[in-house]
């Protein structure tokens, strides 16, 4: 698969765009960061697995308890074959002086409205081996 800068550009926005929605606690806005069929693992992050949009949504409305600030940092994509991933990292206010960091993991796809996430997977500590790939049956 070939990428180009506008892909790029628009892949880079993502993680971006996430943060912004969990944090204006604009959850429909999720809808134009994952795809219907997404899986998120918080199991990492001492949470669960959440598959599908609407158990994301519903998810970061009801359960989830999120930091005040969500900035992401050290974003970007590799292309293998025809895979795309994107990795990056959150530095999170968690209110009381206290920061938190963490790992995202991502299997991007390119979806009729723009490029989407597919799978994520975030974690508190990094993967010991950053090639690990997603497992979408997990």
């Amino acid at each position: 698969m070939n990428i180009d800068l506008a892909d790029r550009l628009e892949l880079h926005e993502l993680p971006g765009r996430y943060g912004d929605a969990i944090d204006d606690r604009n959850w429909d806005r999720l809808r134009q960061i994952f795809t219907e069929d997404a899986i998120f693992d918080l199991t990492g992050v001492g949470s669960r697995r959440l598959e599908g949009i609407d158990d994301i949504v519903d998810f970061m409305n009801v359960d989830a308890e999120h930091p005040k600030t969500h900035m992401m940092t050290n974003i970007y994509v590799d292309v293998v074959e025809e895979k795309v991933t994107m990795n990056f990292r959150i530095v999170a206010l968690l209110g009381k002086g206290l920061v938190g960091t963490a790992s995202y993991y991502d299997q991007v796809v390119r979806t009729d409205d723009g490029w989407r996430v597919k799978h994520r997977e975030c974690m508190i500590h990094r993967r010991d081996k950053l090639d690990a790939p997603c497992d979408l049956n997990n």
